[in-house]
This record gives structure tokens, sequence and C-alpha cells, in this order.
């Protein structure tokens, strides 16, 4: 029997009360829901509403109905529409009366948004906590593998080459960055809707800043329609778990090409691959790829809350019911490519020798070789036409720019001299880059330490 059945005078059809109800997802919420309900009637027994004698007698019996949740002893009714009538329903019938008196001055609408606030930043400050134990896996590659040099890319095609740490350091800026949304949507969760009732407050005195003191959150929705309508801190957790995703299906896909035969700059651990069912040789990066997969599916929870949230009217809709479940999968599937790829980063075997071959191959002094002109008084672009037709010769005789005689060179321009060599030197080329942020070996000497700063930042934010 429905909450709301003695409105309607037929009967309530089983499809559409089992199409209504939320349970299955709520089930995620149960702690989130009986800590406020617990909140709830501490505040109402202050304030005179009920007495200290059914608030004792609540408190306790909604402690044994989470201690028969948290054990998985708890049995569900088939007509428990949510979370909150399961817990309400049982704990009425444990100590009667006094359960009834619970819903005082509340409603499911505040309810609801106070165990999705809840539960939000819970999700949060464990992806948080995730981000960090990512960053630190990128840290520890760029710091354990300082020196390597490999080709840096444009368009997938050879540009110049860097440090191997300095492109792993540009994955932790950017898991970096994710935090930050990470945070800010964990800011946005943390403010208090419970008193707010179903849209217009109540006439009962309730305290809702005690009851946002209880339950930790650090300030109280001033406005009550707003309160039990907003699910923009879905959004930002969905936004945030969505650029993540994003950037880890960059590395992944990186992660794919260098493990190919054709880069043959890595191996991945054999935890972190899977063979093929008829190909004995493969080893495939089959964790590299799900979560290249996955990410489609966190943009599609964004999408789902944003199309859902565009024309709601204030103040609460049942259209809100769809916003957990898309916030709970988006959380969960970052949670888990994130462990995925600190295990990928920190397990996988470098190739040094083929990364030093490609950082070789296809002209990448070519930038070089045109500084030099130009530090001998040609202005660059005249350099750049130079160096272009040096590559030309070098298409025609199938070698490299390192490979041509001195004469080869001083036939594009006198200025070439003996000390070219040293820009054809693959380590002379990445050590010269000096300026803060490059990947000149002591560049990217200040940049790790400056990485370590920063997460140690993010690891003293979590604590604090």
């Amino acid at each position: 029997m429905a909450l709301w059945s003695g409105r309607f005078e037929g009967g309530v059809d089983e499809f559409t009360q089992a199409f209504g109800a939320s349970l299955d997802v709520d089930k995620n919420m149960y702690a989130q829901d009986i800590a406020g309900s617990r909140a709830h009637a501490r505040m109402l027994a202050a304030q005179g509403v009920i007495s200290d004698e059914d608030a004792r007698v609540i408190d306790e019996g909604l402690c044994a109905v989470k201690e028969r949740m948290d054990a998985g002893t708890f049995v569900f009714d088939v007509n428990d529409e949510d979370i909150h009538m399961a817990v309400e329903a049982a704990l009425t019938a444990d100590i009667g009366t006094a359960g009834a008196r619970l819903h005082t001055g509340r409603s499911r609408n505040d309810q609801v948004a106070t165990d999705l606030r809840l539960h939000a930043k819970a999700l949060l400050e464990e992806l948080m906590e995730g981000n960090i134990a990512l960053c630190h896996a990128l840290l520890s590659a760029a710091q354990e593998h300082f020196g390597v040099v490999m080709p840096g890319y444009t368009h997938l095609q050879h540009a110049q080459p860097v440090l191997f740490s300095h492109h792993m350091l540009a994955y932790f800026w950017m898991f970096g960055r994710d935090f930050e949304r990470l945070a800010a949507a964990h800011k946005a969760a943390d403010a208090s809707p419970l008193g707010s009732a179903a849209l217009a407050g109540t006439t009962y005195p309730l305290d809702r800043f005690m009851t946002a003191s209880d339950l930790g959150f650090s300030q109280v929705i001033p406005n009550s329609l707003d309160a039990v309508s907003d699910r923009d801190y879905l959004l930002d957790l969905e936004y945030a778990c969505s650029v993540s995703m994003m950037h880890l299906s960059r590395l992944c896909e990186e992660i794919i090409l260098w493990s190919s035969s054709e880069f043959g700059f890595i191996t991945l651990s054999d935890a972190f691959s899977t063979g093929s069912s008829i190909m004995p040789q493969k080893k495939n990066p089959d964790f590299a790829e799900l979560t290249r997969g996955k990410t489609g599916r966190v943009v599609g929870d964004l999408v789902a809350l944003l199309v859902t949230m565009k024309s709601l009217p204030l103040a609460y809709n049942k259209d809100l019911q769809e916003c957990k479940e898309g916030a709970i999968d988006a959380a969960k599937t970052l949670m888990d490519c994130m462990t995925c790829m600190e295990g990928m980063i920190g397990g996988m075997q470098l190739h040094e020798s083929a990364m030093r071959a490609a950082a070789n191959e296809g002209f990448m002094a070519a930038t070089d070789v045109a500084d030099y002109l130009a530090k001998k008084g040609m202005p660059f672009r005249e350099a750049h036409a130079v160096v272009g037709q040096l590559v030309l010769l070098c298409e025609r005789k199938g070698c490299g720019l390192e490979d041509l005689s001195l004469s080869d060179l001083q036939s594009a321009s006198s200025l070439f001299g003996e000390d070219v060599a040293g820009a054809f030197d693959i380590d002379a080329i990445v050590r010269a880059r000096t300026t803060y942020g490059g990947t000149g070996h002591e560049a990217v000497r200040v940049q790790i330490d400056e990485a370590a700063g920063a997460l140690a930042a993010h690891e003293a934010q979590m604590h604090h």
C-alpha cells in the first residue's frame, strides 16, 4: 500500500508501483538516510517538538536498523518505494508510535536532497583520494625514469624529442586540475537542505543550523525552494568525472599505441593485459581499452542529467528521481578506471632503447638546426626554409639530417660549421630546453619539485 493511496479510489497497479520505485538505487544511500534521520530526531527533541524519550527510542531504533543493513540481513518489503520508506516502516514496526513521529516537520523532498548531498560528498572524497593515488603513480614514474628520451608528437607525427618524465608530468597536471574540479563539486554539495520540508519550510520551530552542523555541512541552503530542487552539485560531480575520464582516455590511447609492436615503447604487466582466444602471441591492452570505452558512459551520465534538469519548474518533480543513478555510476566508473590506470602506470616496463631510436627518426633535430642558423644571424623564417630544403635532400638520399656531410650542409648555407654537430645530438637538444615548463633536464627537475609540492597540498586539503 503506497503512502499516498488514500487519495485514490482505485487500487495502485503493481506495474506503476514498481515503475515509480527507486529502492534499488536508494539502497546505496541507507547510511546517509539514517544519519539524516538521527540528526533530525535529536533536533526535534532539542526544540521540544518531540520528547527526549521519543528521541532516545528513535535513535536506538535507527541504529538497530543500520546494523541490520550493514550486516546485509535487513529484509526489504515488496511495497517499499524508496530507502526512506523502508527505514521508516522498519523503525515504526520495531518501536511503535515514536517511529511515526520521526517525520514531523520533514518531507521526503528535503530528506532525499539531504541523503543525496551526503552521498555525493562521500563519493567525491573517495574520488579525491583515488586521484591523489593516481597522481603519485605518475610522479613516481617521472622520477624513476628521469633522463629517458622519447619522441614528442604533434598530429601524431614526430615533432621534437622530450623526456618521458615530461610526458608523464603533463598528465600529472591534468589530473591535478581534475582534483580541483572534484573539490569544487564537494564544496557545492556541502550545504544542508534539511528543514526545508516539501518546498516552503514548516510551521514547526526547526533549527536547521543544528542539523547542518550535526551532519557535517559547512552551511545551510538559504532558500527552501532551491534546497529541494537543486541538483547542480551532481552536475558538478558528473562534469568533474567526465573531464577526468577524458584525461584517462587520452592516456589510455597513448598506452595502447606505445604497447603496439609498431611503437614498442612499453610492455604492460600481465595483470593489466589479456591474451587472445585464438592467437597465442597476443597480449592485449584490454584494460586501457575498457577505460577508453567507459568514457562514453560517464559523459552519457552528465548529458542525461543536463537533459533531465533542463525544463523542470520549481520545486520538486518526480523527474529528479532520475538524478541518482547516473551520479553513482559516474563516480564508480571513474574510481575503477583511476585504480586501473594507477596499476598500469606502476607496472609497465619501459623500452628505453626503442624510445631513443624513435627519437632519432623523423628529422626531430630540424628545429634545432634552424635555431643554429638563427643564432648565427639568419632570420628564423629563412632558416626554416633552408632546413626544409635539407629535409628534402635527406628524403632523396634516404638518410637523416645527422647523416649529411658538412659540404652538403654548407651547400645550403655557408653559416654551417663543425659546431653544428651539437644541433643533431638528441640529448643536447632535450637538455637545451631550459625555459620554465620546458623538457630540459633542469627544467623538469624544477617541475618534479613543484608537482611534489602540489600533491602534498592536495593531500593536506583532504586531511583538513
